[in-house]
């Protein structure tokens, strides 16, 4: 279980540094206009995200 959490904290770091290494400039412009947006919104989606991720991990564990 350790070991498989890992891997996937692992991955995620991997995905996460795709944009930033391929295209620093959009990835900073987009960052920007994040900041800019009204806390809500950011909230309602970071819950879309986790909510997705749940239900993807469902389809491929189940």
């Amino acid at each position: 279980m350790l070991e498989s959490l890992g891997a996937a904290f692992a991955l995620m770091l991997v995905l996460e540094g795709i944009l930033p290494f391929v295209a620093p400039d959009a990835w900073s412009n987009t960052f920007k206009k994040i900041a800019q947006m009204p806390p809500n919104r950011i909230r309602i989606g970071g819950l879309i995200s986790m909510v997705l991720g749940l239900i993807l991990l469902l389809v491929i564990l189940g």
